[in-house]
């Protein structure tokens, strides 16, 4: 299966964050992402459960809620009852990671952990086995229209090859910096999910940016 595209609406129009995402649905993107941050964990504040829950109204396509927030444990279960379909969380936010992951998963919501650029891979070697996909985070959390970390890409590649060489098929999310220009490398380097907010919401035409990286998607990578 081709790499997801999962345009993230931190970088639409916050007026205009319905239309935003039905123009990336009828586009063709694969997933809708939504950055929740609380001014604690990271230095901003977005959105909550109330905007998953009008997403979800009007999408057909799976929405996946970021926790970018302290203490993940108790806004779950809010998000759940909003019908977050994907569900990220940091593994430098919570000291319970393992109890939070089987939370989710015991939700029957696509459980996901998310690594900040200067956080090892091997800090998630008891966890790995459990997730539904995992989220290297390629510049630092907090704010969108970044450029791309060089050095995650090393670490994508490494935890791509980790995940192989224990036989497991789990996708490799990245977010921050991805852009139509350094997509192609970023697939051979092992990612199959794209987030993408400035490169697609700050351009005059949304869709067709959109469309552009599906096709690049359909040149290579697997799931």
């Amino acid at each position: 299966m081709r790499p997801f595209i999962a345009p993230s609406l931190l970088s639409a129009d916050f007026a205009r964050l319905g239309e935003a995402a039905k123009l990336a649905e009828e586009a063709g993107a694969d997933l809708i992402h939504v950055d929740i941050m609380d001014g604690h964990f990271v230095p901003s504040l977005s959105f909550g459960p109330q905007l998953i829950a009008s997403l979800k109204k009007i999408l057909k396509i799976p929405v996946w809620a970021h926790l970018m927030v302290e203490k993940p444990d108790n806004f779950i279960f809010q998000f759940y009852e909003a019908g977050t379909d994907w569900l990220s969380i940091h593994l430098e936010a919570s000291q319970h990671i393992h109890r939070e992951i089987i939370q989710i998963k015991e939700l029957k919501i696509k459980a996901g952990l998310a690594l900040n650029p200067g956080t090892p891979i091997h800090f998630m070697i008891d966890i790995l086995k459990d997730l539904d996909f995992v989220l290297l985070m390629t510049v630092d959390p907090g704010w969108g229209g970044q450029t791309l970390i060089e050095s995650t890409r090393n670490k994508i590649r490494l935890l791509k090859n980790w995940i192989k060489g224990q036989n497991l098929e789990i996708p490799v999310a990245i977010d921050g910096g991805v852009t139509v220009d350094n997509m192609a490398d970023l697939i051979k380097d092992g990612v199959d999910i794209f987030v993408a907010g400035a490169t697609i919401f700050g351009h005059e035409d949304p869709a067709a940016v959109i469309r552009q990286m599906k096709e690049i998607a359909l040149g290579g990578g697997t799931l």
